[in-house]
């Protein structure tokens, strides 16, 4: 799915895609440390929306 992007949108890509890596390193640490099962299933659904976000930015990227 390339598309033909400016420098700059590629450059805000990757800093989305960095932005959202690092939320989910947080993200998945976090979870490690919380005890409350219903937070910790919070946490991974935003562990899991991280993901999707950064997958579907790289698939802009490639």
């Amino acid at each position: 799915m390339r598309e033909n992007l400016g420098v700059h949108e590629t450059l805000e890509l990757h800093e989305l895609v960095t932005f959202k890596s690092l939320c989910l390193t947080k993200a998945a640490v976090m979870q490690g440390l919380v005890t409350d099962e219903n937070l910790k299933t919070i946490m991974q659904q935003n562990a899991d929306m991280h993901t999707r976000h950064i997958q579907q930015l790289q698939n802009h990227l490639s």
